[in-house]
């Protein structure tokens, strides 16, 4: 299962879990506002910002705000 790691103001977090539903994708949702340690890997994934949306794949691998078709594309890989 996907991890999103998102905050409750990033339009582009709101967006990408609009497709990920749509598409039929699941995911956890992770606040990186409300939870440190996940503010910590996402800042460890983007070069020390909290860059949100980030997506954790299930084979641990990262995305840094991308697009649905990349989403899918890295599911299909």
């Amino acid at each position: 299962m996907l991890t999103v790691y998102s905050t409750t103001w990033c339009g582009y977090c709101v967006r990408l879990k609009k497709m990920l539903d749509r598409e039929g994708i699941q995911y956890a949702e992770v606040n990186i506002e409300e939870d440190e340690s996940a503010a910590q890997l996402v800042e460890g994934v983007n070069a020390g910002n909290r860059t949100v949306p980030t997506v954790v794949l299930p084979d641990g691998t990262a995305l840094t705000n991308p697009s649905i078709d990349q989403v899918k594309q890295a599911l299909a890989a």
